[in-house]
């Protein structure tokens, strides 16, 4: 749920309240269970600590946003199984050879997703295919990088454009679903009885969702794909108005494939993190991370 507007929001009956101080609109209401996660942009938002701990009991995520309207912080929940003290004993105690494996994977996939999208909208990804192919244990050779590179310098067809948190537009759109995707990521790790921020490649001491930034990484094509729609449509995409926003908040029930199936992308997300606790407490060999459709 986005909120963009100044509201009032609390909860009665297991319901999220919402209620509209400087208008002359009706209170509305919505099953907390309904709710994955809620996006609040307005500073003139209030919200009361019995909805927070009812969200977070529901296991959803709560984000804010800055004065960019970009979300700066994620509300998740400390505990989302039953089980989680054994599983977080299989994930800390993961050896080093096994990390770098399920990192290969990851970047394995998300190569592959790259290159599918780039196949979607007609341009060529052979390079890409190629790339995917020579990744090692632990990426060593760095494939990830080097893909990432080619990929990002074909995937608009806008000749100034580079990957950039802070350079010109499409990346403000990127930088605003990429942050809904970790929170997503964040949420399912947690559901899954992981620490989020004990990572398979990404250790920065300061970064608290490691682990959500390592298993994204093969779903960022699907955030991408919104993206590449919006700047082919023709819109504005210099500002995050509230259309482009609707347009990538999408992005957690988007289709994707999956164990040859579609599903929504907050429920593939779910299916990958638990096989990622299933490869820490050996139980399989192999993280299932969700494949980008070319048709």
């Amino acid at each position: 749920m986005f909120f963009g507007n100044p509201v009032y929001l609390s909860t009665r009956l297991e319901q999220l309240i919402i209620k509209y101080p400087n208008s002359d609109k009706k209170s509305t209401s919505v099953p907390i269970e309904d709710i994955s996660f809620v996006v609040l942009e307005n500073s003139q938002i209030t919200i009361t600590n019995s909805l927070l701990t009812k969200l977070a009991q529901n296991k959803s995520v709560v984000f804010t946003c800055d004065e960019r309207h970009l979300p700066c912080s994620l509300i998740s929940p400390i505990v989302g199984h039953t089980q989680q003290s054994q599983r977080i004993r299989h994930q800390v105690n993961a050896s080093l050879p096994l990390k770098k494996q399920l990192w290969k994977q990851t970047v394995i996939s998300k190569i592959e997703n790259q290159a599918n999208l780039l196949r979607l909208i007609g341009k060529n990804p052979v390079r890409l295919n190629r790339l995917s192919k020579k990744v090692k244990s632990g990426d060593s050779e760095n494939c990830e990088a080097i893909a990432a590179a080619f990929y990002f310098q074909n995937l608009f067809n806008l000749s100034e454009f580079s990957r950039n948190q802070k350079g010109i537009p499409p990346n403000n759109l990127l930088n605003y679903g990429y942050s809904i995707l970790r929170g997503i990521t964040a949420r399912a790790i947690v559901g899954s009885g992981l620490l989020a921020t004990v990572g398979l490649k990404h250790q920065n001491k300061y970064n608290p969702f490691c682990l959500a930034d390592d298993i994204m990484e093969p779903y960022r094509p699907f955030v991408d794909s919104i993206v590449v729609n919006l700047v082919e449509s023709g819109m504005n995409i210099k500002s995050l108005n509230a259309e482009i926003k609707s347009e990538l908040l999408k992005t957690s029930s988007m289709d994707v494939l999956i164990n040859k199936k579609r599903s929504p992308l907050m429920i593939a997300m779910s299916i990958t993190t638990n096989s990622l606790f299933e490869s820490f407490a050996k139980i399989r060999r192999k993280i299932i991370y969700p494949e980008f459709p070319i048709c």
